[in-house]
């Protein structure tokens, strides 16, 4: 994650988020980014509960926090780098939005520290990132990202285990492709 604009919003507003006792965890991009992989954003992605965003929007908003446009419920920019802060609720579903057995978690339940920062859990993380690319049709980007997190942190394939039955097929047919991938890279390396 590093310095830079990205770097000091997400500070001010873990900050912010820990004076006002607001729960939270972050996830999407920023989340990737703190467990090694990294993936480009312009906005902070933070799970919330429902009291925690009336929290923030009874303490926040008009103190660093603006809505991102007249009327938005969980959508909100910094008022210092103008950067989105989108927030997702405990309880909501990834991908379409429609019930199934994978929901964003109460942040509290599932939050590691890293770099000074609640995130997602790697098991959690990979969970509702696959529930996501399964169910929302524009949303196969979250399927590429769990790629890489099983590249990048060498996943066995029984890392399935951990994960709700309703993604486990295809975390399983994900991992067996990066396999063979590094099975054809290896072929290759050897052939010259």
């Amino acid at each position: 994650m590093g310095h830079g604009l990205l770097r000091d919003a997400l500070d001010r507003l873990v900050f912010d988020l820990k004076q006002n006792e607001i729960d939270y965890a972050v996830i999407g991009a920023i989340a990737l980014n703190l467990h090694g992989y990294t993936r480009a954003t312009v906005g902070i992605d933070v799970l919330l509960t429902g009291h925690g965003l009336s929290v923030f929007r009874e303490k926040l908003v008009g103190l660093g926090y603006r809505p991102t446009f007249e009327g938005a419920k969980k959508s909100f920019r910094t008022t210092q780098e103008n950067l989105t802060i989108e927030i997702i609720i405990a309880g909501e579903y990834p991908g379409d939005g429609l019930p199934k057995s994978v929901e964003f978690p109460d942040p509290k339940d599932i939050a590691v520290e890293i770099e000074g920062v609640k995130t997602l859990n790697l098991p959690k993380l990979i969970e509702l990132k696959l529930a996501s690319g399964i169910s929302g049709a524009a949303r196969l980007k979250d399927l590429a990202d769990v790629q890489e997190l099983i590249k990048l942190k060498d996943l066995e394939r029984e890392f399935f285990e951990q994960l709700d039955p309703f993604v486990r097929t295809k975390f399983i047919e994900l991992h067996d492709a990066v396999m063979k991938e590094r099975e054809q890279e290896r072929n290759r390396e050897v052939e010259r």
